[in-house]
């Protein structure tokens, strides 16, 4: 009997193991942007989630204190816009409702500073020291820089991406001249600088133009550098944990990336001009904190929790007039068609 000829096995050309190569890199690229994109779809959700949170705290202390706390406590100081300052401000909105955002024991570690800063002179800021503490609901993930601290009062300082609704404030025709807007409207939002611990801020019945059309709580992204003060958390100033001045003048729309947007002390101009573009334009010129536009790091917009307790997502295409009048609770006229889009 002739014996079978032995069969040799047959191994991969090169060629086919390129192609096979060739076809897991496409299909690597072709999955990595869907995992990205489920995890901002992820992310933003956390983010609205942490909105959500501080804006049900808002209404908890406000239905206890009769308002809002205020977003600054400053009794006139000329520093109380200078976050450097050593003192001339008092506890920001955010220290004020921490015993209503699950943070009673860390409210309670300084509360004897909180409640007798006024009565002490501006001398007893220990409270600040809160302000090294992280804690739930203080970030968005999708913020990349919120690990890096502010180091400008010399201590450092945990960032955060939350800031109480001053409103654009003020009359658009004027303050906003060089845009020339076609409407001429005034209001303020729901929060401002008060001058004792005890004074309040707006009721949510007292929101004129509707609780649901107006801005309480919006994002904001952490400075650039170090000296840069946007989203401190304990920071109560424009830009840190509150916004205002926006939609008039040169800071218009939700993550303005024009030359010197923003109007904040020690930040850097990081513009949509500039090779590192952040979506940070800032007016680094400028003695104080006193100008800042809601802004985050989704895609196309930002998210606000409305006075309602809902949560929008606001996008960077609004027009000038529609952002303004969500940002403000009391400027008495009906809501442009895109507002509510």
């Amino acid at each position: 009997m002739r014996a079978s000829p032995s069969r040799s096995r047959r191994g991969f050309t090169l060629i086919e193991l390129l192609v096979v190569i060739a076809i897991i890199a496409i299909l690597i690229g072709l999955l990595l942007p869907a995992v990205q994109k489920v995890r901002e779809a992820a992310a933003r959700m956390k983010c609205s989630n942490n909105l959500k949170q501080w804006a049900l705290a808002c209404h908890s202390y406000a239905d206890t204190n009769s308002g809002l706390p205020s977003a600054l406590i400053a009794p006139g100081n000329s520093n109380s816009n200078v976050p450097t300052a050593s003192n001339g401000y008092g506890p920001n909105w955010i220290v004020q409702i921490l015993p209503y955002i699950e943070q009673g024991a860390l409210y309670n570690q300084y509360s004897a500073s909180i409640n007798s800063w006024l009565a002490n002179n501006n001398t007893d800021n220990s409270w600040r020291a809160m302000g090294t503490v992280s804690f739930n609901y203080v970030q968005c993930p999708s913020d990349p820089r919120t690990s890096a601290a502010y180091t400008g009062t010399g201590v450092s300082l945990v960032r955060g991406n939350y800031a109480a609704n001053q409103g654009p404030t003020g009359n658009a025709a004027v303050d906003g001249a060089s845009t020339s807007p076609a409407f001429s409207l005034s209001g303020r939002g729901p929060f401002w600088i008060t001058t004792k611990l005890q004074h309040r801020c707006m009721t949510i019945q007292g929101i004129q133009d509707g609780s649901s059309n107006t801005i309480l709580i919006a994002e904001v992204l952490a400075g650039y550098d170090a000296n840069d003060s946007r989203g401190v958390w304990s920071l109560g100033h424009i830009g840190a944990s509150s916004i205002g001045q926006y939609a008039v003048g040169d800071d218009l729309l939700p993550n303005a990336a024009n030359n010197g947007a923003d109007d904040i002390a020690g930040c850097p101009n990081i513009n949509g001009g500039s090779p590192n573009a952040q979506n940070l334009g800032c007016w680094n010129g400028c003695p104080q904190s006193n100008q800042a536009t809601a802004r985050s790091s989704h895609t196309g917009g930002v998210n606000a929790a409305m006075g309602d307790g809902t949560v929008r997502f606001i996008r960077n295409s609004i027009s000038q007039q529609a952002y303004y009048q969500l940002g403000s609770a009391n400027d008495g006229a009906p809501l442009p068609s895109d507002a509510t889009n």
